[in-house]
């Protein structure tokens, strides 16, 4: 495993680059990142499982308190946010900077001819 030191992208920077990627105002993703976690947020907080599909789930995991080593005091029970990506969003980390570079067109078909081949090769496989 490398280790290595990564850039970090504050919120006005993460959110100017979806509105730069999707062509919406930066008030309207904006209102939109506020609104998807704190719907996030709230759903978790419910106990519900939040699954996005081919990015991964968000979930809340109980921990149990303990003993504080220098101090009398103890730490009660307390829940965390917990985030287990998905296997294809993880694949997605790992693949060439060319596939990562386009990924709005990730796994998707870009001709009519390279569908038809594939449903072709997937109805032979199934008869």
């Amino acid at each position: 495993m490398e280790s290595t030191t990564n850039q970090r992208i504050s919120k006005r920077e993460f959110i100017s680059r979806v509105a730069t990627r999707s062509g919406l105002p930066v008030r309207v993703v904006n209102n939109v990142y506020k609104s998807l976690l704190g719907e996030l947020t709230g759903a978790v907080s419910c106990g519900e499982t939040v699954v996005l599909t081919g990015f991964g789930r968000f979930y809340r995991q109980a921990h149990k308190g303990h003993k504080v080593r220098f101090g009398k005091s103890n730490v009660d029970d307390y829940v965390v946010l917990k985030f287990s990506a998905s296997s294809s969003f993880n694949r997605r980390l790992g693949a060439d900077q060319d596939e990562t570079s386009r990924p709005e067109t990730y796994g998707m078909v870009e001709d009519a001819d390279d569908f038809e081949d594939i449903v072709d090769r997937k109805l032979r496989a199934v008869s």
